[in-house]
């Protein structure tokens, strides 16, 4: 293990259901990895022209998907990859398809505040199993709270533009860096994994770069 152990950068959507299970499958692979790892959430819109107060989820899918039955056949293969990770989709709760951005304005709030993760899952929990509609202000406020953030703190930023210029740079960055889907995971600023990996995989792939880490400690304290 390298002294700094790893750090991962996840771009993701909270509308994204492979991103939910991706961040189960990492975790899960993090445990049985057993080295240090940081993460930090990034943000990706996949609807970026949704508009600010979201639309109707029937209609959304309609015009996305052609019809509702095209849907439901990608819900199928969701459905079951996330109850493997005992994630209980609830996708006939979701009513409104919202505009994501004001949700990654509060993640990038709670990266500064140190409860990042826990906001991430409560956004996720709150939109898939609950059915939030996470373009609300007092939605999103509710579901901070109950991951350790102040109520108050959290209105008033929302409320303003603050970070507003620094989300969408970080975003712009995510997509200078070739990043066209989610969830996608860059660690240690160099090496990358697309897409919501088996836990398996995730490990291997961890183990790898870990090697190549130590070896290039190894090398450079050599060349002390």
């Amino acid at each position: 293990m390298t002294e700094k152990g790893l750090h991962i950068e996840v771009y993701s959507d909270v509308v994204c259901p492979w991103c939910y299970i991706g961040k189960r499958r990492l975790e899960r692979a993090l445990t049985e990895f057993g080295g240090a790892a940081r993460i930090a959430w990034r943000p990706f819109q996949l609807n970026p022209t949704m508009p600010k107060d979201g639309m109707d989820r029937t209609a959304y899918l309609e015009a996305k998907f052609g019809s509702l039955d095209s849907f439901r056949q990608l819900e199928e293969h969701v459905l079951a990859a996330g109850a493997s990770e005992r994630i209980a989709f609830a996708f006939e709760k979701i009513a409104r398809a919202p505009n994501t951005f004001l949700a990654h304005r509060l993640i990038w709030l709670a990266e500064r505040e140190g409860c990042q993760d826990a906001v991430v899952d409560s956004l996720f929990r709150g939109y898939f199993e609950e059915g939030a509609d996470i373009g609300s202000i007092p939605t999103l406020v509710r579901l901070a709270a109950r991951a350790g953030l102040n109520e108050e703190i959290v209105e008033r930023y929302l409320q303003s533009d603050e970070d507003t210029a620094e989300v969408k740079a970080e975003e712009a960055a995510g997509h200078k860096l070739g990043i066209r889907g989610v969830p996608y995971f860059i660690v240690n600023g160099t090496y990358a994994i697309s897409g919501a990996q088996p836990s398996g995989r995730f490990v291997e792939t961890l183990k790898q770069i870990e090697r190549v880490l130590a070896e290039k400690d190894r090398t450079a304290e050599s060349a002390r």
